[in-house]
């Protein structure tokens, strides 16, 4: 095909030639190989030629030979994308989309001619997808989209100022925080390392109140027939607020003893002063200190008559556990409803379950006691088989018994926060069914043994060797219930555990005893700080230490819901917590109890209460229900309750309406937050009053929601009947008619005494394989806080001990046993090594006390 034309500025003619060839034709005339040709002109001037002209296939590849990947980089840090485009010919031209739009390189992004996507210093905007496109005159490719995501790893901002110290005098405790916002972490970065909060030991000076010092020399007698000293208030001088002295710094006395005369009067016609005034009140004085001293002695003789009345009976010794922990089993019986608990039906002789649990020691004195306040009800009948009779053992106290002839002193402990010098077992306190006194004695002497207060969570543990030989004393626990809901008023600690006092004050030990403390501290999530603190004479709580810290004075061992702690001084002990943050959680338990109304026929009451999750909280309310003849209508459930300032409600949902009425507005009832955090062990309770149309209408079905505002939900299901005659009964565990549970000599410890011997004799001495007590602590998972067992005499016994009561109610042997076992395969041996001297320890425990 040609085209001829004149060319306007030359007035040249130009032929065009053009000729089409397909794909098709080249590859039959060529094959698949790359083709040239050119273009050949001639006349009869001459012959001319073109360039060739290379003719290819063009194509484009549908992978990519490399697509990007996505990445995670910090803010400011370089992004680098690989693309590696599909084979084609021509070549591919590549570009960037980020979010679908393409990608602008002014200053940030750099598209090398590798075709890789370079930012060198990445921002926030930059997080996106990315996608790398190749095209040429055949086609377009897409990679594989690649995500890249900006992080910002969490600052610290500044400290805070230090908080003023905890206490108005002496050594404290004060705090600063700080918080993860400069900046905070963003699209998954870091979060800050390190503590929010910090402490710090801080010394307030105590106010000093002045005090006089020696008076001076009286002064010359003057004219007027006066002579005068005085005295400066500098012994000491009044510091930091302290009080002025009292009283006068000049005094004045007549000194002419009638040789001279005032006022033409002769001196001795004058009234002395001071004189008959200072006598007077001699005498008065000495006959006021004689009558009170009458009166005191009067009444310490009459103490101690009713002390001894009281507490006169024959003590428990190892002689009286013939009984030991027997075996026994029995079954509860219910109705059709798995969730009813009912007495009603006879029980299924056919399977019963096998329990292990301490006899009880009755004391009579505890039991007239009870009776007279009416505190405890008798418990439902249970089939028991294993026991044929109930032995009586009447043993005489050791002449070695401390202390001598007396009841245990509960009195140095107080019964409340803030309330001093009552004894708890003297007529005059008041007790009431809904407070009981949880309370346990027992004699112990060198075999040691057992303490346990009955469906607590509480016991003691007393070593075999910690009593003296030849030596017995007799020993107490006391639950004491707090009245107050913190611990301070500085603070915002709370109580997550009863408050136990074990005496007597004088007790002295050898080795630390071992007690263990139910709680109700969600423990999982480290936020909480909780601290044991015992309680002064003057009724303050004073931090022994916190849980997580180290200390020679004593050893905490937190578990999920008790501690173990392990002491040796007397007093009155409890668990305190403080939230580190709105996560911190405390167990509830939630119970619903019901009983007919006494008042209406027709009419049927449900109880809902929410205690703090130790057995002890819970006893307080089975007890209080046992005695108004309430039913437990469905097992108990746990629920965690947030320190998130939320309250907590309690609604009634699903009553059959064609069946059942309730009053208006009363289906939803609420606590709130401060009335839960600090219940400190009282129940909370609301009640719903529900009335029948008719008699006929005798099953009631219905749900209780128990949830706090932005937290937890649990749902109670109500299915029981309502018939009046039908009792019910509550759990086995709340039994309380036992006011003595104890256990000495070698029946108490899971480990045999020889074996224990053996074991502390052979690891309290390192030996060249290394194999010592560090070893044995670490194998056991009782590794931390390794300064404590290094202060005792036999850090092997002591260890023994912990491990005693972290199994008092498995005894299983198997894990000490395979610690053993694993010891022995140590071939290297220890190096690093631990000490301390009585004396640190001791004083450790002074400051604190």
């Amino acid at each position: 095909m040609s085209q001829e034309h004149t060319d306007m500025g030359t007035g040249l003619k130009i032929r065009e030639v053009m000729i089409n060839v397909s794909r098709q034709q080249v590859e039959d005339f060529h094959g698949p190989e790359d083709y040239w040709c050119l273009c050949v002109a001639w006349s009869h001037l001459g012959t001319s030629k073109s360039r060739k002209a290379t003719v290819r296939i063009a194509y484009l590849r549908k992978n990519f030979e490399q697509d990007p990947q996505g990445t995670e980089v910090p803010l400011n840090g370089m992004i680098v994308l690989h693309c590696r485009p599909p084979e084609g010919v021509p070549v591919a031209e590549v570009e960037w989309l980020k979010n679908e739009e393409p990608l602008t390189s002014e200053g940030v992004a750099d598209t090398r001619g590798d075709h890789n996507l370079i930012i060198s210093e990445a921002r926030l905007s930059d997080s996106g997808n990315y996608t790398c496109v190749a095209s040429n005159i055949v086609a377009k490719r897409r990679s594989a989209t690649a995500t890249v995501v900006v992080y910002v790893n969490g600052g610290w901002s500044s400290w805070t100022d230090w908080s003023p110290c905890n206490v108005r005098c002496g050594r404290g405790v004060q705090k600063r925080s700080r918080t993860c916002t400069n900046p905070a972490p963003l699209n998954g970065g870091a979060f800050c390392e390190g503590m929010s909060v910090q402490k710090s030991t801080c010394n307030t000076l105590c106010p000093v109140d002045g005090g006089w010092g020696e008076w001076s020399e009286w002064s010359v007698c003057s004219s007027d027939c006066e002579r005068q000293r005085s005295r400066e208030c500098t012994a000491p001088e009044p510091k930091h607020g302290g009080r002025l002295c009292d009283g006068v710094a000049l005094a004045t006395d007549n000194c002419t003893g009638g040789l001279c005369t005032q006022n033409r009067k002769l001196l001795h016609d004058v009234k002395p002063q001071g004189v008959e005034n200072s006598s007077d009140v001699a005498l008065y004085s000495g006959l006021a200190a004689g009558v009170v001293t009458v009166v005191l002695l009067i009444i310490a003789v009459t103490l101690y008559r009713r002390s001894q009345s009281e507490y006169g009976v024959d003590v428990i010794d190892s002689s009286a556990l013939t009984g030991g922990f027997q075996s026994f089993s029995f079954k509860t019986s219910r109705q059709a409803n798995p969730l009813l608990i009912n007495s009603s039906m006879q029980p299924d002789l056919t399977v019963s379950r096998t329990y292990t649990s301490p006899m009880c020691f009755q004391d009579s004195i505890d039991k007239e006691l009870m009776a007279e306040r009416s505190l405890l009800d008798p418990l439902p009948d249970l089939k028991v088989k294993g026991v044929a009779e109930r032995a009586e053992y009447h043993v005489m106290s050791h002449p070695q018994t401390f202390p001598r002839g007396l009841a245990p002193d509960y009195r140095a402990v107080g019964t409340t926060l803030g309330r001093r010098g009552k004894n708890l077992f003297t007529p005059q306190v008041s007790l009431t069914p809904s407070r009981p006194l949880h309370k346990a004695t027992a004699v112990f002497g060198h075999a040691g043994g057992r303490l346990v207060v009955p469906n607590t969570g509480i016991s003691l543990l007393v070593p075999h060797g910690g009593i003296a030989e030849d030596t017995t004393w007799e020993m107490y626990m006391v639950i004491n219930q707090e009245d107050s809901s913190t611990v301070s008023e500085e603070e915002a600690e709370i109580f997550l555990s009863p408050a136990v006092t074990y005496g007597p004050p004088g007790l002295d030990l050898s080795c630390p005893i071992a007690m263990t403390i139910a709680h109700c501290a969600e423990v999982a999530a480290d936020n909480w700080t909780i601290r044991l603190k015992r309680q002064t004479q003057d009724n303050k709580w004073e931090e022994v230490m916190s849980v997580d810290e180290e200390s020679t004075s004593c050893y905490c061992l937190l578990e999920a819901q008790r501690c173990h702690v392990l002491l040796e001084h007397p007093g009155r002990y409890s668990l305190v917590g403080e939230p580190l943050n709105q996560e911190a959680a405390k167990r509830l338990r939630l119970a619903v109890f019901g009983s007919p109304d006494t008042s209406n026929s027709l009419g049927f009451t449900l109880r809902v209460y929410c205690v703090d999750d130790t057995p002890h909280a819970f006893q307080e309310v089975a007890v209080g229900e046992r005695s108004r003849g309430g039913r437990l209508l469905e097992e108990p459930k746990m629920m965690l309750f947030r320190g998130n300032t939320f309250s907590l409600q309690v609604s009634i949902q699903d009553v059959p309406q064609l069946l059942w009425s309730i009053k208006p507005f009363t289906t939803c009832q609420e606590f709130s937050f401060s009335q839960v955090w600090a219940s400190n062990q009282r129940p909370l309770q609301c009640a719903f009053s529900l009335e029948r149309y008719s008699h006929s209408s005798s099953q009631l079905s219905c749900k209780i929601s128990i949830r706090q505002v932005k937290g937890e939900e649990q749902i109670l299901q109500v299915y029981t009947s309502v018939v009046e005659n039908e009792k019910g009964v509550v759990p086995f565990f709340t039994q309380s008619d036992c006011t003595i549970t104890s256990q000495t000599g070698s029946r108490a410890f899971k480990i045999p005494l020889s074996i224990r011997q053996r074991i502390s004799a052979t690891f309290d001495t390192a030996n060249a394989k290394g194999k010592d007590w560090q070893l044995l602590a670490q194998k056991l998972h009782i590794d931390r806080n390794l300064c404590y067992f290094a202060c005792q005499e036999s850090p092997s016994s002591v260890i023994l001990s912990l491990w005693e009561v972290q199994h008092q109610d498995s005894g299983d042997l198997d894990s000490l046993a395979s610690a053993l076992e694993e010891i022995s395969k140590v071939q290297s041996p220890r190096t690093a090594t631990l000490g301390c001297s009585r004396e640190e320890r001791d004083s450790e425990f002074t400051k604190v006390g």
